[in-house]
């Protein structure tokens, strides 16, 4: 049996007849396993060795002409958090910085939603007819989407419960760049790609460091609105839970689109991505440009005390500011990110990658 890893790496396992292997952590989530179709395996031919990972000692290696192989895979959808301490950390910075806030802030950013995005409404319109699921990690969220009458349900983007291959379409829009390392992205990528069936396509949109492209503003960039007291709560720097905190404009910040430093400063300090320490990401301020890919977009919530009480937000009872400030994580991409990142899955194609209006874009077909 074939292991690939999303950076390319490959591993042969040897697996004895009637073997059962059970993968836990990366190899479950990250890495992709399989029979490849060929004649002949390269084995040990060593008689001690009965299995495990094929050495590169040419010198105990021999041919064994393959007959009929099986293997079924079972998946459990997990429930819990991962065990090891990295996916834990990760976790709970999502929790924290993702699930928690938007679930505060569901109402509000619901009546922020204007209309769709013109690139995604042509994807969605060149589906056939019939698509009646959605979902999506907030429960609020999705009580809103009942109100409204359609069809949703809540469930954690790494582990969609739904059968593999079962498919026509599948988007991701404004998600991925919530997930605080590389192999979360990666495997939120994989788990889109499992759902599709061959020859079905995934659109995909994160938000992109470069908000300026091609000398051209993004939306995000031109509707800064900066007075006076703004530039001073900016220049009012303070350290709040071992996070460096800039103050924002009153704005609610957009979800798709963000901001970014110079072309220079980027082609200087490189894009690479990196993992997530919670007590150094900083706060980045709104309609202006980037200075890290991994930050906190602070959303200013505005309340309204004087509509009907179904406007007001979900579970605020606990926050006497009128105006409270909440942090969400986002981890901004660079300019080909997404597209190595896709590239890296296997079995898809990348039928198109463009820049939206501060968004990085991908269309993906799996093969």
């Amino acid at each position: 049996m074939d292991f690939k890893h999303p950076e390319g790496v490959t591993v042969q396992v040897m697996l004895p007849r009637r073997s059962l292997l059970v993968m836990t952590g990366e190899s479950r989530y990250l890495w992709t396993h399989g029979i490849t179709p060929r004649k002949f395996d390269t084995v040990q031919a060593s008689e001690q060795f009965k299995g495990g990972i094929i050495t590169s000692d040419i010198g105990d290696l021999t041919l064994s002409k393959r007959g009929i192989r099986t293997s079924f895979t079972f998946r459990k959808v997990r429930h819990v958090p991962c065990d090891c301490k990295s996916s834990k950390e990760a976790c709970q910075l999502e929790q924290e910085h993702v699930h928690r806030v938007y679930d505060l802030i569901a109402r509000h950013f619901s009546s922020t939603r204007h209309s769709p995005w013109p690139h995604i409404m042509e994807f969605l319109k060149a589906l056939p007819s019939g698509s009646i699921i959605g979902c999506d990690r907030s429960q609020n969220l999705l009580d809103i989407c009942r109100e409204r009458e359609f069809q949703a349900l809540v469930c954690d983007a790494l582990s969609i419960p739904f059968r593999s291959g079962s498919f026509d379409a599948c988007i991701s829009i404004a998600v991925i760049h919530h997930f605080s390392t590389a192999e979360r992205r990666v495997a939120a990528l994989q788990e889109l790609v499992r759902l599709l069936r061959p020859g079905g396509q995934a659109l995909i949109y994160v938000w992109a460091m470069e908000q300026e492209y091609k000398n051209h503003k993004s939306k995000y960039l031109r509707g800064s609105k900066t007075c006076l007291q703004d530039k001073q709560e900016i220049n009012n720097v303070i350290a709040t839970e071992g996070l460096l905190v800039n103050q924002m404009s009153d704005e609610g910040s957009e979800d798709l689109a963000s901001s970014v430093p110079s072309t220079d400063n980027i082609k200087e300090k490189g894009c690479k991505p990196r993992k997530v320490q919670n007590s150094e990401l900083p706060v980045h301020t709104n309609r202006t440009s980037f200075h890290s890919q991994d930050v906190l977009v602070p959303w200013h919530l505005k309340r309204n005390p004087g509509k009907e009480k179904a406007a007001e937000p979900f579970g605020l009872a606990g926050y006497p500011d009128p105006c409270p400030v909440f942090h969400r994580y986002y981890h901004v991409f660079c300019n080909g990110e997404l597209e190595a990142s896709c590239q890296a899955l296997g079995d898809v194609s990348i039928l198109q990658s463009y820049y939206d209006e501060g968004n990085w874009c991908v269309v993906l077909q799996k093969v």
